[in-house]
């Protein structure tokens, strides 16, 4: 400014520190000061230098220097761009100088050449003459230092351009190098805390082991000073009660506790204990049965290149089921069965099934809810769209007591109904409904649907929703999975809940990366168990001794609840995956079998969708061709359900007709073994299963019904 007021501070005085990756200072020296927060590191960077460039030209080099090391700049660029600056200004005075001049002289020109004109033939018009003469001659020679003026300053600016413009991708080269060196360290900062943290938690539970079960196992710590802290921890939960903190228990308060602090009956413990046990020799037998019949291996994914900007350049904004998507991008599994995927840990509704509490049985069916995600860390290929009718069954009766069943019920927007159940004693049924936008640098996936899980025995009625999927450097850099989001799982029979939370992806946060938090609630609200891990590993459970209330802890007048606990027991543990995964598209077990051969199947069946197979089998540019075919093959189907539907409705209104096109009422399919209806219970529109397909299958009576989508 070019006068002071209240309030200013003289950049060409002042100094500009960073505090961290989003604060800043900006000071005098005397009594003004400004601390100011950016939104952001890149934001911050942006106002550092927007204020450096704002700094007057005759500054010192010294000044200079400190202002772009403040910033993080080199300071030997800071002052070969300030120098040019300099001499560009240098030569934009010049030109202004020259111009002046220029306007100056032709104004005494344009007076003269008004005097001469108005002169009589005298004697003196000679002398008038060379007056114009000379000063038209000044006017030139002006004129031409303006054009020389003019000249180098072009001359200059284009030479400097140039090189302003590799130093510009220089940066940016660099940037880009430090963002993926950034994330490398991020992650591998999340390995060692990971691994930090699990040897801190080693040593007490060995303790705790060598001080209940007697087993001769030797604490690390060799101190006898914290053995209460083996049997309950607190858990500290801040206004969300997903965050939990742990601190030293009360063994008074164990002991005062007596059968409660057991958490479970003798006899529900040793069921759990059976349980578990039941399990492993059921895993381990299904696995030995199953290896002799079920493939373990899928050839190897083939190294396309393809240039991912030029195909989703013109997609911006737009659903993610209407984008033309090559099979470059897909991994070798229709929608159908990734769905089916999430019975991967269906033990676990085995074990909720057989639970006589149902707040326990509570905490298996979350745990079940957050196993789903684990099979997705890695997974950044995009299944196949299923076509209007395609199916895919998994019959695992004999190996695991269960069968699944699953049917695209819509195409636009795309939906999917899912129907599976065991011999074991639950029926899980859900409809996923999935929107989807591309925002350039990530994808969103939100699935709209229900999930509503039954047990046959206990007859209690379960129903959740999923959270949302983001796909991360969509564009430039490796891509990633991230969850986030908040599940409410309710028990619609006795009104317990279950509040999930996942909590985003963040580089630079301290907490455990993909973290899962969630508590146990009954009908009146009181807490009796909480849940923590991560989607991507494990689960912890640990039963609620005492609650109280901290009414100065949560800050700014905030409360938080503290929960008092017994030691963390594990509910759920990923699978390994197999060797060589990261050859086959990162499968794990269940998925590596989903897409092999059977007899007997549907012809509706996703193992028998040529483009999928062929994209297996290492064919892409064949599978490409066959998807196209399959998509136009279905457009056609659709417009002749639409022709035989207007062929029905000549009688009626052509405006009633138009606007059931707009609600997208206009293809008027029918599924063919799932039907559409209300659900008493939880109150959700979904498709539920009509019965009938294994009846096809095992009494050989033909799959005529069945469309012809293939």
């Amino acid at each position: 400014m070019g006068h002071t007021c209240r309030g200013t501070i003289n950049l060409a005085t002042a100094s500009i520190t960073v505090e961290d990756s989003c604060n800043f200072v900006i000071s005098n020296g005397g009594a003004q000061t400004y601390h100011l927060k950016a939104s952001s590191e890149v934001e911050r960077q942006r106002w550092i230098t927007a204020l450096e460039l704002a700094v007057p030209s005759d500054d010192s080099a010294d000044e200079s220097s400190e202002t772009t090391s403040a910033s993080g700049r080199d300071g030997v660029r800071g002052i070969e761009f300030q120098s040019t600056l300099r001499a560009l200004g240098s030569k934009v005075e010049d030109l202004s100088t020259c111009n002046d001049l220029i306007v100056k002289q032709g104004s005494a020109l344009q007076r003269s050449l008004s005097e001469l004109e108005g002169l009589p033939a005298v004697a003196d018009a000679g002398d008038k003459i060379r007056q114009v003469t000379e000063r038209a001659t000044l006017f030139r020679i002006t004129s031409d230092a303006m054009i020389k003026a003019c000249r180098d300053f072009l001359s200059m600016a284009q030479n400097h351009s140039k090189r302003w413009q590799k130093a510009l991708q220089l940066e940016r080269a660099q940037r880009l190098r430090l963002e993926d060196t950034l994330e490398q360290l991020a992650k591998q900062h999340n390995h060692l805390e990971r691994a930090f943290r699990g040897v801190a938690v080693l040593s007490p539970a060995s303790y705790a082991d060598a001080h209940l079960g007697g087993k001769g196992l030797i604490s690390s710590k060799g101190d006898g000073s914290d053995e209460d802290d083996d049997d309950s921890e607190f858990f500290d939960a801040m206004e969300d009660p997903a965050d939990f903190i742990t601190v030293p228990a009360d063994p008074e308060c164990r002991r005062r506790s007596g059968s409660v602090v057991s958490g479970l009956s003798n006899e529900t413990a040793a069921d759990d204990m059976s349980l578990d046990e039941l399990s492993l020799a059921s895993a381990s037998t299904s696995a030995s049965t199953s290896a002799a019949r079920r493939r373990t291996r899928i050839p190897e994914k083939p190294d396309y290149y393809l240039n991912l900007w030029s195909v989703m350049k013109n997609c911006i904004g737009k659903e993610l089921s209407k984008i033309p998507m090559p099979v470059n991008f897909n991994e070798p599994l229709s929608m159908l069965q990734r769905l089916t995927e999430d019975l991967e840990y269906h033990h676990l509704l085995d074990k909720a099934a057989k639970c006589g509490s149902s707040l326990e049985q509570m905490c298996y069916v979350a745990a079940f809810t957050v196993s789903s995600y684990s099979t997705t860390v890695q997974r950044t290929g995009k299944p196949f769209n299923p076509l209007l009718g395609e199916t895919f069954e998994l019959d695992r009766l004999q190996d695991c007591g269960y069968r699944s069943l699953c049917e695209q019920v819509s195409h636009h927007p795309p939906a999917a109904a899912h129907h599976a159940f065991s011999e074991n004693g639950w029926t899980l049924r859900q409809e996923i409904v999935l929107a989807s936008k591309f925002r350039g640098k990530y994808l969103s996936i939100i699935p709209l649907g229900s999930i509503q899980c039954i047990f046959e025995k206990s007859g209690n009625h379960y129903s959740w929703k999923k959270v949302t999927t983001t796909v991360h450097n969509i564009i430039v850099g490796k891509l990633w999975i991230d969850q986030s989001g908040e599940i409410d799982v309710l028990n619609h029979k006795t009104g317990d809940r279950c509040h999930l939370k996942f909590s985003p992806y963040s580089y630079f946060s301290r907490d455990v990366q993909r973290k899962v938090t969630g508590v146990v609630t009954d009908a009146e609200g009181k807490a009796h168990y909480v849940l923590s891990g991560t989607w991507d590993d494990k689960l912890e459970l640990s039963r609620i001794l005492h609650s109280s209330t901290d009414a100065d802890g949560g800050g700014e007048g905030k409360q938080r609840t503290v929960y008092q606990t017994l030691k963390a027991k594990e509910i759920w543990k990923k699978n390994p995956l197999p060797e060589g995964a990261e050859n086959m598209y990162y499968f794990s077990a269940l998925a590596l079998t989903l897409n092999e051969d059977e007899e007997g199947v549907a012809p509706t069946d996703s193992r028998r969708r040529p483009d999928q197979r062929l994209m297996e089998e290492g064919r892409w540019d064949s599978a490409n061709g066959e998807k196209q075919r399959l998509e136009e093959k279905q457009r056609t189907a659709r417009r002749e359900r639409q022709r035989r539907r207007s062929s029905l409705r000549v009688g009626e209104d052509a405006d009633d007709d138009a606007e059931a096109d707009r609600g997208g009422q206009a293809d008027n399919y029918q599924a063919l073994w799932f039907h559409k209806t209300n659900d008493p219970v939880s109150g959700e529109t979904l498709h539920v299963y009509n019965g009938g397909y294994w009846e096809t299958k095992d009494g050989g009576l033909g799959w005529d019904a069945c469309p012809d989508i293939f």
